[in-house]
């Protein structure tokens, strides 16, 4: 009987971004695994990409000019994190009132950092069971020239099992 618990309340992470991919994996959660989620909360996690707030700046050009550019860059970068910070919290949001129409209990999480790692990081200290993640099926050249996808990489690292939902075409 314990077993038989324990074995139902799942963990379940799904991972959302601005893609309607994310959102689709989001659904078929809904959709497919909804009986499971009544004895678990599901997990919706956003990530806030890092900031490159690597500019080169010239020493020749005098220690005012180079503090002002510094300090300049320095609060450029500090406006555009709130801003992804303000993007993920909007993401979650509507992630939430999705599952809430459905009638799932949520708990939203965001994170900074390389999408690749905080998600596969997060999979960890929660202890999810199963990480579902959208696919936006990039050909074979736009995966040469990109790389392998972020779908590729929890597949390959996360602790846990993956489900990818495609995009369907």
């Amino acid at each position: 009987m314990e077993r038989e618990k324990e074995r139902s309340r799942k963990k379940v992470m799904v991972v959302i971004d601005e893609s309607d991919c994310s959102y689709k994996a989001l659904i078929w959660v809904l959709e497919n695994l909804k009986e499971s989620l009544k004895q678990s909360p599901l997990f919706i996690f956003a990530t806030q990409p890092l900031i490159n707030s690597n500019f080169a700046v010239s020493p020749s050009l005098g220690f005012i000019r180079l503090t002002c550019t510094l300090s300049y860059t320095a609060v450029l970068t500090n406006q555009a994190q709130e801003r992804n910070k303000e993007v993920s919290m909007g993401l979650l949001d509507k992630a939430k009132s999705i599952c809430a129409n459905g009638g799932v209990n949520v708990k939203t999480f965001t994170e900074i950092g390389d999408p690749k790692e905080v998600i596969c990081n997060a999979v960890q200290e929660h202890n999810i069971d199963l990480l579902v993640i959208g696919n936006n099926s990039y050909g074979i050249l736009k995966r040469a020239l990109l790389g392998s996808s972020l779908a590729d990489y929890c597949l390959s690292n996360a602790k846990c099992p993956v489900l990818v939902v495609k995009k369907s075409e």
